[in-house]
């Protein structure tokens, strides 16, 4: 797979993409990857990555598996 080297980006650049990678418990290079993904592909086109999809799941097998009762 090809690679990118960005150089000279600003410092409050960094930040902020240090900052999202932090709160999506992603590397930085990852992060990197989703914003440039979402830019220039648009959220339709991004891989579901599947941490994210797990995420998604209800926290507790009695949520996942609720059944809604039909009336009579």
């Amino acid at each position: 797979m090809p690679q990118l080297i960005v150089r000279k980006i600003e410092e409050l650049v960094v930040q902020k993409l240090q900052k999202m990678a932090g709160e999506g418990g992603i590397s930085v290079e990852e992060a990197h990857r989703r914003v440039l993904r979402k830019a220039l592909l648009g959220e339709m086109n991004a891989p579901t990555i599947f941490k994210d999809y797990l995420q998604t799941l209800p926290a507790t097998e009695k949520e996942l598996f609720k059944r809604k009762r039909r009336r009579s």
